[in-house]
């Protein structure tokens, strides 16, 4: 079992970052496919630069949709104005893959892994809660006008100590040109860093240390789909298989067998095997046992054979358990994938 530093940071962005823009336009996507056909194979990757998105990737799908008009639509409903010129280069699925995915084998090889800690009620570190807290407050004062020269492009950060909380809280947010930035750090110390911290008494607090952030997203920046997988899982606090998740239908293990490691490492916790829990699989393409289960808590206690006796990591039997053929996906792309109360991988089941 990894062992945590004693001082950390995680971070957080928002809906309107460039690479979470790719990913809620892949994700979208895939909703679109499984919402008509939830058998379909959707390998989809979204890249954004100065005022083009290329979309890209493998699909087999019953499905008829326009990905162009999807993207557009979501990066309008984000908030962005600009026109997009949009490249759509998708293809059918290689049948070599499909083959070895077919008679339920994983779609691809690679390691997953899930964890949970019994720190605060959402099963997470404590520091990857408060940075997705700050970057979701931060959307929503932008969207209900709180602050109207809000605009959707921003990152948040936090560092924590374990003993002493959290030494220092950041937010970089895109902004109106004419709007001061002793305007923006005093009106997000009342309505941003307070109401999700508490005091601020002792606690560092930087707003856009650059000292000016009026460009953003695909304007100022490229963006790409599963760019952020840190952000996407346990902040850089627990391993990561490298993986992403977005853009990918549940046969792909990357991202089904990473859900189903953090709903076995939260069941682990919730049921008293462990305060802190690490999981981890490993796949061969094509093939449906896992070459790999290892689970452990933080008294390095292996658990590997009440993992295996309670569920089973086959990816058929994961994408049924989870439900993971429904059209739910484009909303887990931006604020974490998990502590979000109401996704299957978040249940809590008696083992």
């Amino acid at each position: 079992m990894f062992h945590l530093l004693e001082r950390y940071t995680t971070e957080s962005v928002t809906a309107g970052h460039p690479d979470k823009v790719c990913d809620q336009i892949s994700d979208a996507i895939l909703d679109a496919c499984l919402a008509q056909d939830p058998k379909s194979r959707v390998a989809v990757e979204t890249f954004g630069s100065h005022g083009t998105l290329m979309i890209g990737g493998e699909i087999k799908t019953g499905a008829d949709f326009d990905a162009e008009q999807i993207a557009r639509e979501v990066y309008a409903h984000i908030g962005y104005t600009e026109n997009l010129k949009v490249l759509n280069t998708i293809a059918k699925q290689s049948p070599d893959i499909a083959q070895g995915v077919d008679t339920g084998g994983a779609g691809d090889q690679g390691i997953m892994y899930g964890y949970a800690t019994d720190e605060t009620p959402e099963m997470l570190p404590k520091g990857v809660v408060l940075a997705h807290a700050l970057a979701r407050r931060l959307e929503q004062l932008r969207r209900n006008n709180t602050l109207p020269w809000l605009r959707p492009d921003g990152k948040t950060q936090i560092t924590i100590n374990g003993k002493q909380g959290v030494l220092t809280a950041l937010c970089s947010t895109q902004h109106a040109e004419e709007t001061s930035q002793e305007e923006i750090r005093t009106a997000l110390i009342e309505h941003l860093f307070t109401p999700v911290l508490g005091s601020i008494e002792n606690i560092e607090i930087l707003v856009n240390p650059t000292g000016k952030f009026v460009l953003g997203g695909f304007t100022a920046d490229a963006g790409l789909t599963g760019r952020k997988i840190q952000v996407d899982t346990y902040g850089g606090i627990a391993p990561h298989g490298g993986g992403a998740f977005s853009g990918k239908d549940a046969t792909k293990v990357d991202r089904s067998a990473a859900y189903m490691c953090r709903f076995v490492a939260k069941n682990l916790v919730a049921n008293g095997y462990a305060k802190k829990a690490l999981v981890s699989v490993a796949y061969a393409i094509g093939r449906a046992e896992p070459v790999m289960i290892e689970a452990f808590n933080d008294e390095d206690k292996n658990l590997t054979d009440v993992v295996a006796k309670n569920f089973d990591f086959k990816p058929r039997a994961i994408i049924e358990r989870l439900g993971l053929t429904r059209p739910i996906f484009q909303e887990t792309a931006a604020y974490g994938h998990f502590g979000v109360v109401g996704r299957s991988w978040e249940a809590v089941e008696k083992i």
